[in-house]
Parts: structure tokens; sequence; C-alpha cells
């Protein structure tokens, strides 16, 4: 029983590894950035994809929003250790993950995360 447990936990912190290495890549400095992970061809995904727009275009300057699709490129969604698409990650301005969300989320509620973070000093 010991052993399945150490073994979970040196899994877990593997897992968190992975996910802290592929941000580098797509998470922006000094703002508050919002990962979607997705793919175009996927129902809700495709529901995002306005949702998406809208808070780009409205948090311009303020936040970064980035789509990845997981289908076109499956490694990336392994490096963030996605379960299930559409999943949506949210990091401060220091970089820091602080939200995962998943399936689909409208705008509203994209929006009341987003303010938070950029509230946050």
């Amino acid at each position: 029983m010991l052993k399945k447990f150490a073994l979970a936990i040196v899994i877990s912190v593997a897992c968190v590894g992975f996910a802290n290495a592929a941000t580098t890549d797509y998470v922006a400095k000094d703002v508050v950035t919002v990962i979607d992970l997705g793919a175009t061809a996927c129902i809700p995904c495709k529901m995002m994809a306005p949702v998406l727009e809208k808070v780009r275009e409205d948090y311009k300057g303020r936040a970064s929003v980035v789509f990845i699709d997981v289908w076109k490129t499956p490694e990336v969604g392994k490096e963030f250790g996605i379960r299930s698409i559409p999943t949506q990650i949210f990091y401060n301005k220091k970089g820091v993950e602080i939200q995962r969300h998943e399936g689909f989320l409208d705008e509203e509620s994209m929006k009341a995360i987003l303010d938070q973070l950029i509230s946050e000093k």
C-alpha cells in the first residue's frame, strides 16, 4: 500500500513538472494568460471559439488568450496534463497556474476569472 502511494506522489510531481515546462512557450510575461486547449473539430471547442475571440479583443493589452489544438499537437496536451477538451488554464501575471476548467466556459465566467487575476497585485 505504501509503495503505491509513493508511486502516485512521484507520478503527480512528474506531471506537474511537465505542465510547468510547457507553459514557458505559451504564458505571456507580466499579464495574465488563459490557455484554451481544444481542437477545431470538437463541438464544445467550436463553441469556445467566439468566446475566445471576444475575450481576446476585450482584454487586449491586459490578458493573453491562447488557443492550442491538441488534436494537431497531441504532445502539447500531454505536457499540460489535460484529461478532456476543451480545458482552460488560467495563469496570473507571474506565470503561475491558478485555475483549470474543463468543458465549455461562457464569456461572463471567463471574464470574471480574468478580472480577478488582473486585479491581483
